[in-house]
Protein backbone atom coordinates (compact mmCIF):
# COMPACT_ATOMS: atom_id res chain seq x y z
CA UNK A 1 0.00 0.00 0.00
CA UNK A 2 1.22 3.70 -1.24
CA UNK A 3 0.65 6.48 1.55
CA UNK A 4 0.68 9.95 -0.13
CA UNK A 5 3.03 11.63 2.33
CA UNK A 6 5.64 14.55 1.61
CA UNK A 7 7.96 13.78 4.13
CA UNK A 8 9.49 17.50 4.70
CA UNK A 9 9.95 19.24 7.93
CA UNK A 10 9.29 23.08 7.99
CA UNK A 11 12.84 23.92 7.54
CA UNK A 12 13.49 22.42 4.86
CA UNK A 13 14.88 24.09 1.68
CA UNK A 14 14.52 22.35 -1.55
CA UNK A 15 17.98 21.70 -2.79
CA UNK A 16 17.49 22.33 -6.58
CA UNK A 17 15.90 26.07 -5.66
CA UNK A 18 16.73 26.63 -2.64
CA UNK A 19 13.23 27.87 -1.57
CA UNK A 20 11.09 26.51 1.02
CA UNK A 21 8.95 23.58 -0.41
CA UNK A 22 5.91 25.47 0.77
CA UNK A 23 6.53 27.22 -2.07
CA UNK A 24 6.60 24.21 -4.19
CA UNK A 25 3.80 22.90 -6.68
CA UNK A 26 1.71 19.81 -5.55
CA UNK A 27 4.19 16.80 -5.71
CA UNK A 28 4.64 13.93 -8.15
CA UNK A 29 4.31 10.46 -6.03
CA UNK A 30 6.46 7.84 -8.19
CA UNK A 31 7.17 4.17 -7.07
CA UNK A 32 11.02 4.24 -6.75
CA UNK A 33 11.71 1.48 -4.00
CA UNK A 34 15.44 2.49 -4.58
CA UNK A 35 15.83 5.47 -2.86
CA UNK A 36 14.87 5.79 0.54
CA UNK A 37 17.08 9.10 1.68
CA UNK A 38 14.55 11.70 2.02
CA UNK A 39 13.00 9.88 5.01
CA UNK A 40 15.45 7.34 6.67
CA UNK A 41 13.05 7.39 9.82
CA UNK A 42 10.15 5.54 8.09
CA UNK A 43 10.11 2.15 8.09
CA UNK A 44 10.26 0.12 4.81
CA UNK A 45 7.68 -2.13 5.86
CA UNK A 46 4.46 -0.33 5.86
CA UNK A 47 5.60 3.00 3.59
CA UNK A 48 7.57 3.92 0.44
CA UNK A 49 9.63 6.66 -0.14
CA UNK A 50 8.81 9.11 -2.64
CA UNK A 51 11.02 11.00 -4.80
CA UNK A 52 9.67 15.14 -4.21
CA UNK A 53 10.00 16.44 -8.05
CA UNK A 54 10.28 20.03 -7.04
CA UNK A 55 8.89 22.96 -9.91
CA UNK A 56 11.02 26.24 -10.24
CA UNK A 57 8.25 28.50 -10.33
CA UNK A 58 5.74 29.43 -7.03
CA UNK A 59 2.46 27.97 -6.57
CA UNK A 60 -0.03 29.95 -8.04
CA UNK A 61 -4.05 29.83 -7.80
CA UNK A 62 -4.22 28.86 -11.72
CA UNK A 63 -1.74 26.60 -12.91
CA UNK A 64 -2.45 23.43 -15.59
CA UNK A 65 -1.49 19.72 -14.42
CA UNK A 66 1.15 18.40 -15.97
CA UNK A 67 0.02 15.54 -17.70
CA UNK A 68 3.00 13.71 -18.59
CA UNK A 69 3.69 12.89 -14.33
CA UNK A 70 -0.06 12.40 -13.86
CA UNK A 71 -0.07 8.53 -14.35
CA UNK A 72 2.28 8.20 -11.83
CA UNK A 73 -0.51 9.47 -9.19
CA UNK A 74 -1.82 5.68 -8.38
CA UNK A 75 -3.62 4.79 -5.45
CA UNK A 76 -3.97 1.44 -4.14
CA UNK A 77 -6.93 -0.81 -5.08
CA UNK A 78 -7.49 -3.32 -1.96
CA UNK A 79 -10.45 -5.34 -4.08
CA UNK A 80 -8.65 -5.58 -7.09
CA UNK A 81 -4.98 -6.01 -6.06
CA UNK A 82 -6.09 -8.31 -3.47
CA UNK A 83 -4.84 -11.53 -4.91
CA UNK A 84 -2.62 -10.34 -7.43
CA UNK A 85 0.43 -9.47 -5.18
CA UNK A 86 -0.68 -11.53 -1.86
CA UNK A 87 2.45 -9.89 -0.26
CA UNK A 88 1.75 -5.94 -0.61
CA UNK A 89 -2.84 -6.92 0.25
CA UNK A 90 -1.48 -8.75 3.09
CA UNK A 91 0.81 -5.93 4.37
CA UNK A 92 -2.06 -3.55 3.35
CA UNK A 93 -4.61 -5.80 5.60
CA UNK A 94 -2.13 -5.83 8.87
CA UNK A 95 -1.84 -2.13 8.92
CA UNK A 96 -5.70 -1.74 10.45
CA UNK A 97 -6.65 -0.82 13.34
CA UNK A 98 -9.36 -1.47 15.18
CA UNK A 99 -12.16 1.06 16.48
CA UNK A 100 -11.16 1.03 19.75
CA UNK A 101 -7.70 1.76 19.03
CA UNK A 102 -8.85 4.62 16.54
CA UNK A 103 -11.39 5.63 19.48
CA UNK A 104 -8.22 5.75 21.91
CA UNK A 105 -5.98 7.04 19.24
CA UNK A 106 -8.53 10.26 19.15
CA UNK A 107 -8.85 10.62 23.07
CA UNK A 108 -5.17 10.08 23.35
CA UNK A 109 -5.01 13.05 20.54
CA UNK A 110 -7.56 15.22 22.74
CA UNK A 111 -5.92 15.00 26.12
CA UNK A 112 -2.74 15.62 23.86
CA UNK A 113 -4.39 18.95 22.51
CA UNK A 114 -6.07 20.17 25.66
CA UNK A 115 -2.40 19.53 27.67
CA UNK A 116 -0.57 21.05 24.98
CA UNK A 117 -3.26 24.03 24.43
CA UNK A 118 -3.38 24.78 28.63
CA UNK A 119 0.80 24.79 28.43
CA UNK A 120 0.86 27.13 25.90
CA UNK A 121 -1.46 29.11 27.37
CA UNK A 122 0.25 28.69 30.46
CA UNK A 123 3.59 29.83 28.81
CA UNK A 124 1.42 32.30 27.00
CA UNK A 125 0.63 33.74 29.90
CA UNK A 126 3.79 33.98 31.36
CA UNK A 127 5.36 35.67 28.65
CA UNK A 128 2.82 38.34 28.97
CA UNK A 129 3.71 38.74 32.61
CA UNK A 130 6.93 38.59 31.79
CA UNK A 131 6.48 40.87 28.81
CA UNK A 132 4.80 43.06 31.51
CA UNK A 133 7.47 42.42 34.48
CA UNK A 134 10.05 42.98 32.45
CA UNK A 135 8.35 46.98 30.85
CA UNK A 136 7.61 47.59 34.35
CA UNK A 137 11.53 46.85 35.63
CA UNK A 138 12.99 48.27 32.56
CA UNK A 139 10.57 51.72 32.87
CA UNK A 140 11.01 51.63 36.78
CA UNK A 141 15.37 50.96 36.03
CA UNK A 142 14.58 53.93 33.41
CA UNK A 143 13.35 56.37 35.72
CA UNK A 144 15.79 55.68 38.51
CA UNK A 145 18.65 56.14 36.16
CA UNK A 146 16.78 59.38 35.52
CA UNK A 147 16.02 60.33 38.47
CA UNK A 148 19.75 59.26 39.65
CA UNK A 149 21.01 61.21 36.93
CA UNK A 150 19.16 64.64 37.37
CA UNK A 151 20.35 64.03 41.44
CA UNK A 152 23.94 63.65 39.89
CA UNK A 153 23.39 66.92 37.86
CA UNK A 154 22.23 68.86 40.68
CA UNK A 155 25.37 67.78 42.77
CA UNK A 156 27.56 68.65 40.19
CA UNK A 157 25.86 71.80 39.53
CA UNK A 158 26.24 72.41 43.12
CA UNK A 159 29.62 72.14 43.23
CA UNK A 160 30.38 73.70 40.11
CA UNK A 161 28.91 76.92 41.21
CA UNK A 162 30.83 76.54 44.89
CA UNK A 163 33.88 75.99 42.70
CA UNK A 164 33.07 79.01 40.21
CA UNK A 165 32.83 80.93 43.36
CA UNK A 166 35.90 80.25 45.21
CA UNK A 167 37.09 80.54 41.74
CA UNK A 168 35.98 83.79 41.51
CA UNK A 169 37.09 84.45 45.01
CA UNK A 170 40.83 83.68 44.60
CA UNK A 171 40.92 85.78 40.82
CA UNK A 172 40.38 88.62 43.15
CA UNK A 173 42.42 87.77 46.06
CA UNK A 174 45.07 86.89 43.52
CA UNK A 175 44.78 90.20 42.06
CA UNK A 176 44.88 92.36 45.37
CA UNK A 177 48.16 90.05 45.86
CA UNK A 178 49.44 91.21 42.59
CA UNK A 179 48.70 94.34 43.38
CA UNK A 180 50.60 93.94 46.82
CA UNK A 181 53.64 92.45 44.77
CA UNK A 182 53.59 95.99 42.98
CA UNK A 183 53.69 98.26 45.89
CA UNK A 184 56.18 95.73 47.42
CA UNK A 185 58.51 96.09 44.15
CA UNK A 186 58.05 99.72 43.94
CA UNK A 187 58.29 100.56 47.89
CA UNK A 188 62.15 98.63 47.20
CA UNK A 189 62.66 100.38 44.30
CA UNK A 190 62.15 103.69 46.31
CA UNK A 191 63.96 103.10 49.11
CA UNK A 192 66.64 103.02 46.89
CA UNK A 193 66.65 107.48 46.73
CA UNK A 194 66.47 107.80 50.39
CA UNK A 195 69.59 105.10 50.44
CA UNK A 196 71.56 107.11 47.60
CA UNK A 197 70.88 110.24 48.74
CA UNK A 198 72.25 109.39 52.45
CA UNK A 199 75.15 107.70 50.76
CA UNK A 200 75.55 110.70 48.93
CA UNK A 201 75.52 113.16 51.88
CA UNK A 202 78.11 111.05 53.99
CA UNK A 203 80.06 111.01 50.70
CA UNK A 204 80.32 114.59 50.74
CA UNK A 205 80.89 115.17 54.42
CA UNK A 206 83.76 113.12 54.16
CA UNK A 207 85.16 116.06 51.80
CA UNK A 208 85.24 118.26 55.36
CA UNK A 209 89.08 119.12 56.37
CA UNK A 210 90.84 119.79 59.59
CA UNK A 211 88.69 120.05 62.93
CA UNK A 212 85.77 120.17 60.95
CA UNK A 213 85.56 116.42 60.10
CA UNK A 214 84.03 115.85 63.20
CA UNK A 215 81.93 112.67 64.04
CA UNK A 216 78.50 114.98 65.05
CA UNK A 217 74.85 114.20 65.43
CA UNK A 218 74.66 114.95 61.66
CA UNK A 219 76.49 112.59 60.76
CA UNK A 220 75.70 109.53 63.55
CA UNK A 221 71.72 110.19 61.78
CA UNK A 222 72.56 109.73 58.54
CA UNK A 223 74.77 106.53 59.50
CA UNK A 224 71.08 105.51 61.36
CA UNK A 225 69.15 106.45 58.12
CA UNK A 226 71.56 104.47 55.93
CA UNK A 227 71.09 101.14 59.04
CA UNK A 228 67.27 102.18 59.07
CA UNK A 229 66.66 101.99 54.93
CA UNK A 230 69.22 98.89 54.49
CA UNK A 231 67.16 96.94 57.00
CA UNK A 232 63.90 98.02 55.86
CA UNK A 233 64.97 96.92 52.59
CA UNK A 234 65.40 93.71 53.57
CA UNK A 235 62.36 93.38 55.43
CA UNK A 236 60.33 94.49 52.21
CA UNK A 237 62.98 92.17 50.29
CA UNK A 238 61.50 88.98 52.59
CA UNK A 239 58.04 90.32 52.60
CA UNK A 240 58.04 90.19 48.86
CA UNK A 241 59.34 86.55 48.74
CA UNK A 242 56.66 85.67 50.73
CA UNK A 243 54.02 87.58 48.71
CA UNK A 244 55.53 85.46 45.64
CA UNK A 245 55.51 82.26 47.30
CA UNK A 246 51.68 82.91 48.46
CA UNK A 247 51.40 84.46 44.65
CA UNK A 248 53.03 80.71 43.53
CA UNK A 249 50.54 78.85 46.28
CA UNK A 250 47.26 80.54 44.97
CA UNK A 251 48.17 80.15 41.19
CA UNK A 252 48.39 76.23 42.08
CA UNK A 253 45.11 76.43 43.80
CA UNK A 254 43.66 78.45 40.66
CA UNK A 255 45.06 75.61 38.56
CA UNK A 256 43.50 72.84 40.42
CA UNK A 257 40.01 74.98 40.35
CA UNK A 258 40.07 75.52 37.10
CA UNK A 259 41.08 71.94 36.08
CA UNK A 260 38.26 70.79 38.63
CA UNK A 261 35.58 73.08 36.92
CA UNK A 262 36.68 71.99 33.74
CA UNK A 263 36.08 68.38 34.93
CA UNK A 264 33.12 69.00 36.09
CA UNK A 265 31.54 71.40 33.10
CA UNK A 266 32.63 67.88 30.81
CA UNK A 267 30.92 65.78 33.36
CA UNK A 268 27.84 67.66 33.79
CA UNK A 269 27.79 68.23 29.38
CA UNK A 270 27.41 63.96 29.52
CA UNK A 271 25.81 63.75 31.98
CA UNK A 272 22.91 66.60 31.22
CA UNK A 273 22.88 64.68 27.37
CA UNK A 274 22.67 61.33 29.25
CA UNK A 275 19.41 62.43 31.29
CA UNK A 276 18.09 63.76 28.17
CA UNK A 277 18.15 60.43 25.73
CA UNK A 278 15.40 58.43 25.54
CA UNK A 279 13.68 55.41 23.42
CA UNK A 280 13.49 57.02 20.80
CA UNK A 281 16.96 59.58 20.40
CA UNK A 282 19.00 58.97 17.59
CA UNK A 283 22.25 57.35 17.72
CA UNK A 284 21.80 54.95 20.11
CA UNK A 285 23.51 51.85 19.88
CA UNK A 286 25.15 48.37 21.63
CA UNK A 287 28.21 48.82 23.64
CA UNK A 288 28.77 44.85 24.10
CA UNK A 289 30.28 44.47 27.61
CA UNK A 290 30.33 47.96 28.74
CA UNK A 291 28.61 47.06 31.70
CA UNK A 292 31.78 45.03 32.97
CA UNK A 293 33.98 47.43 32.45
CA UNK A 294 34.54 49.66 35.97
CA UNK A 295 36.51 52.80 34.52
CA UNK A 296 35.66 54.75 38.16
CA UNK A 297 38.31 56.54 39.96
CA UNK A 298 36.42 57.48 42.69
CA UNK A 299 33.16 56.70 44.72
CA UNK A 300 30.71 59.45 45.23
CA UNK A 301 31.97 60.63 49.13
CA UNK A 302 35.48 60.40 47.46
CA UNK A 303 34.59 62.44 44.78
CA UNK A 304 33.04 65.06 47.29
CA UNK A 305 36.20 65.36 49.23
CA UNK A 306 38.74 65.97 46.48
CA UNK A 307 36.45 68.69 45.65
CA UNK A 308 35.78 69.90 49.20
CA UNK A 309 39.69 69.47 49.66
CA UNK A 310 40.86 71.38 46.91
CA UNK A 311 37.88 74.63 47.77
CA UNK A 312 39.45 74.29 51.44
CA UNK A 313 42.80 74.55 49.93
CA UNK A 314 41.68 77.31 48.29
CA UNK A 315 40.13 79.47 51.21
CA UNK A 316 43.44 78.67 53.51
CA UNK A 317 45.37 80.38 50.33
CA UNK A 318 43.04 83.03 50.58
CA UNK A 319 43.71 83.39 54.33
CA UNK A 320 46.94 82.81 53.72
CA UNK A 321 47.13 86.09 51.30
CA UNK A 322 44.67 88.17 53.24
CA UNK A 323 46.82 87.72 56.30
CA UNK A 324 50.00 88.44 54.39
CA UNK A 325 48.36 91.44 51.95
CA UNK A 326 47.83 92.70 56.04
CA UNK A 327 51.57 92.36 57.22
CA UNK A 328 52.14 93.92 54.46
CA UNK A 329 50.52 97.19 54.38
CA UNK A 330 51.46 97.33 58.13
CA UNK A 331 55.45 96.43 57.27
CA UNK A 332 55.00 99.33 54.70
CA UNK A 333 53.57 101.74 57.17
CA UNK A 334 56.18 101.20 59.45
CA UNK A 335 58.84 101.28 57.05
CA UNK A 336 57.11 104.63 55.58
CA UNK A 337 57.17 105.75 59.15
CA UNK A 338 60.37 104.89 60.37
CA UNK A 339 62.15 106.45 56.57
CA UNK A 340 59.61 109.82 57.49
CA UNK A 341 61.47 110.09 60.79
CA UNK A 342 64.84 109.18 60.43
CA UNK A 343 64.75 111.54 57.44
CA UNK A 344 62.88 114.17 59.71
CA UNK A 345 65.84 113.76 62.42
CA UNK A 346 68.63 113.75 60.04
CA UNK A 347 67.55 116.93 58.72
CA UNK A 348 66.72 118.44 62.25
CA UNK A 349 70.40 117.26 62.79
CA UNK A 350 71.66 118.80 59.69
CA UNK A 351 70.01 121.89 60.67
CA UNK A 352 70.83 122.49 64.01
CA UNK A 353 74.43 121.61 62.43
CA UNK A 354 74.10 124.15 59.85
CA UNK A 355 72.97 126.64 62.76
CA UNK A 356 76.19 125.80 64.95
CA UNK A 357 78.53 126.25 61.83
CA UNK A 358 76.92 129.52 61.04
CA UNK A 359 77.46 130.74 64.44
CA UNK A 360 80.78 129.60 64.95
CA UNK A 361 81.81 131.07 61.62
CA UNK A 362 80.08 134.41 62.95
CA UNK A 363 82.16 134.36 66.35
CA UNK A 364 85.22 133.64 63.92
CA UNK A 365 84.89 136.79 62.36
CA UNK A 366 84.48 138.52 65.05
CA UNK A 367 87.45 137.62 66.47
CA UNK A 368 89.43 137.95 63.63
CA UNK A 369 88.14 141.41 63.03
CA UNK A 370 89.19 142.70 66.77
CA UNK A 371 93.07 140.47 66.19
CA UNK A 372 93.33 142.02 63.05
CA UNK A 373 92.59 145.57 65.14
CA UNK A 374 95.10 144.74 67.54
CA UNK A 375 97.76 143.15 65.23
CA UNK A 376 97.42 146.91 63.50
CA UNK A 377 97.73 148.56 67.57
CA UNK A 378 100.49 146.26 68.16
CA UNK A 379 102.33 147.26 64.77
CA UNK A 380 101.70 150.92 65.55
CA UNK A 381 103.26 150.73 69.09
CA UNK A 382 106.44 148.67 67.54
CA UNK A 383 107.31 151.75 65.95
CA UNK A 384 106.13 154.17 68.09
CA UNK A 385 109.07 151.75 70.12
CA UNK A 386 111.11 152.37 67.35
CA UNK A 387 111.14 155.55 67.01
CA UNK A 388 111.34 155.58 71.34
CA UNK A 389 114.43 153.70 70.74
CA UNK A 390 116.43 156.00 68.12
CA UNK A 391 115.27 158.99 70.01
CA UNK A 392 117.07 157.66 73.30
CA UNK A 393 120.11 157.46 70.59
CA UNK A 394 120.54 160.56 70.50
CA UNK A 395 120.30 161.59 74.13
CA UNK A 396 122.52 159.02 74.97
CA UNK A 397 125.08 160.64 72.47
CA UNK A 398 124.87 163.52 74.25
CA UNK A 399 125.78 161.82 77.67
CA UNK A 400 128.55 159.63 75.63
CA UNK A 401 129.86 162.98 74.16
CA UNK A 402 130.18 164.95 77.25
CA UNK A 403 131.86 162.24 79.25
CA UNK A 404 133.97 161.90 76.71
CA UNK A 405 134.91 165.49 76.32
CA UNK A 406 135.08 166.20 79.94
CA UNK A 407 137.82 163.10 80.48
CA UNK A 408 140.07 165.70 77.97
CA UNK A 409 140.03 168.32 81.46
CA UNK A 410 143.46 168.70 82.58
CA UNK A 411 144.92 167.09 85.43
CA UNK A 412 143.57 168.04 88.27
CA UNK A 413 140.30 169.25 86.41
CA UNK A 414 139.43 165.47 85.87
CA UNK A 415 137.34 165.72 89.16
CA UNK A 416 134.98 163.25 90.03
CA UNK A 417 132.39 166.10 90.61
CA UNK A 418 128.50 166.21 90.21
CA UNK A 419 127.87 166.25 86.61
CA UNK A 420 130.27 163.79 86.12
CA UNK A 421 128.26 161.58 88.69
CA UNK A 422 125.14 162.65 87.14
CA UNK A 423 125.99 161.89 83.43
CA UNK A 424 127.41 158.27 84.21
CA UNK A 425 123.46 157.75 85.83
CA UNK A 426 122.57 159.47 83.25
CA UNK A 427 124.17 157.47 80.55
CA UNK A 428 123.37 154.05 82.98
CA UNK A 429 119.43 155.33 82.80
CA UNK A 430 119.59 155.56 79.19
CA UNK A 431 120.71 152.86 78.85
CA UNK A 432 118.97 151.11 80.93
CA UNK A 433 115.56 152.14 79.39
CA UNK A 434 117.07 151.61 76.25
CA UNK A 435 117.17 147.61 77.35
CA UNK A 436 113.97 147.79 78.95
CA UNK A 437 112.72 149.07 75.58
CA UNK A 438 114.35 146.50 73.74
CA UNK A 439 112.86 143.86 75.91
CA UNK A 440 109.04 145.66 75.06
CA UNK A 441 110.29 145.15 71.60
CA UNK A 442 111.13 142.16 71.26
CA UNK A 443 107.52 141.08 73.48
CA UNK A 444 105.94 143.16 70.99
CA UNK A 445 107.36 141.68 67.95
CA UNK A 446 106.54 138.13 69.75
CA UNK A 447 103.09 138.91 70.30
CA UNK A 448 102.76 140.64 66.89
CA UNK A 449 103.65 137.21 65.33
CA UNK A 450 101.46 135.32 67.88
CA UNK A 451 98.34 137.68 66.83
CA UNK A 452 99.72 136.82 63.16
CA UNK A 453 99.61 133.09 63.79
CA UNK A 454 96.22 133.74 65.54
CA UNK A 455 94.65 135.26 62.69
CA UNK A 456 96.18 132.75 60.31
CA UNK A 457 94.85 129.94 62.33
CA UNK A 458 91.21 131.86 62.31
CA UNK A 459 90.91 132.65 58.94
CA UNK A 460 91.70 128.83 58.04
CA UNK A 461 89.36 127.69 60.65
CA UNK A 462 86.79 130.24 58.95
CA UNK A 463 87.54 128.93 55.54
CA UNK A 464 86.83 124.91 57.34
CA UNK A 465 83.60 126.64 59.00
CA UNK A 466 82.95 128.05 55.41
CA UNK A 467 83.56 125.13 53.48
CA UNK A 468 81.69 123.12 55.95
CA UNK A 469 78.69 125.37 55.98
CA UNK A 470 78.95 124.96 51.76
CA UNK A 471 78.62 121.32 52.37
CA UNK A 472 76.27 120.77 54.56
CA UNK A 473 73.50 123.89 53.62
CA UNK A 474 74.21 123.45 49.62
CA UNK A 475 75.34 119.95 48.80
CA UNK A 476 74.11 117.72 51.82
CA UNK A 477 70.76 119.93 52.71
CA UNK A 478 70.17 120.95 48.99
CA UNK A 479 69.57 116.77 48.41
CA UNK A 480 67.11 116.64 51.66
CA UNK A 481 65.06 120.05 50.62
CA UNK A 482 61.88 117.39 49.59
CA UNK A 483 61.21 114.04 50.50
CA UNK A 484 62.34 112.30 47.34
CA UNK A 485 58.97 109.80 48.03
CA UNK A 486 55.58 111.53 47.54
CA UNK A 487 53.05 108.55 47.61
CA UNK A 488 54.92 106.04 48.84
CA UNK A 489 53.05 103.27 50.11
CA UNK A 490 49.13 104.23 49.61
CA UNK A 491 46.73 101.88 49.75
Amino acid sequence: MEILTTGRKPSQLCPSTNMPISYIRPLTLCRDNSRHNLMPWRPSIEYKNVNILPLVTRSSPNYVLNTENANSLRFPNLVSGYGRDSVNSRTTLYARCTPDEWYDKQIKYYNEADLCRHFSERVRNDSVRIIRDAEEKVQTGQYDTGRRLGERINDINFWRNEVVSELERLYQQIERLQDCRSTLEKAIKDIEGPLHIAEECLYHREARKGSELVHDDSEKCLLREVEILNQNRKKLEACLDECKNQLRECRTSQCHLELDLKNKENALGIDTMCHQLNNYSHGLQYYSGVEKYDSCFSERDTWMDSTNRIIERSQLERNNSCQLITNAEALMNKVAQEMWDAWNTTNTALTHRSSELLEAKNKLQHHLQKVAQEIFDVEKNLELMRKAIADKSYVLKVAHTRMEARMHRPDMELCRDCAHTSLQMEISEINHQIEKMYKALEELVNQHQKLLKTRTMLEQDLALKIDAIHIDREKVYGFRRAYPINVLFKF
